[in-house]
């Protein structure tokens, strides 16, 4: 008898400790899709996409200006027509894209940590 009263004590403490993290869980998830949250959080997306588009508009017509101007060099300036290039030992195709190096946002390590492959 004993036994069976510790495990039903066992049972309801564990029942209202995970309806306790639930409902601090249910009440979160209320306050982040609150219209007004939902709205604010599509706002600020939209302006940041509107930046990162204008800040890349920017860069495309600079480097376009420097190669009508003949300011920009590119790889294939210094090569001859029988040069090949290697990468890692490797050689590399004509128009083949070579990642050196991958470089992530700031921003999107500071609020959100994700695993990519």
């Amino acid at each position: 008898m004993i036994k069976r009263v510790t495990w039903f004590l066992g049972g309801v403490a564990a029942g209202a400790a995970g309806v306790g993290v639930a409902k601090k869980k249910v009440k979160a998830v209320a306050v982040d899709f609150a219209p007004a949250n939902v709205a604010k959080k599509a706002t600020t997306r939209v302006k940041e996409a509107v930046h990162e588009g204008r800040r890349a508009m920017h860069a495309k017509e600079a480097e376009l200006k420097g190669r009508l101007e003949g300011r920009t060099r590119t790889l294939a300036d210094d090569l001859d027509d029988g040069d090949t290039v290697f990468v890692d030992g490797v050689p590399v195709e004509p128009g083949q894209v070579i990642v050196l190096k991958q470089v992530r946002d700031e921003k999107a390590q500071s609020g959100r940590r994700s695993r990519r492959a």
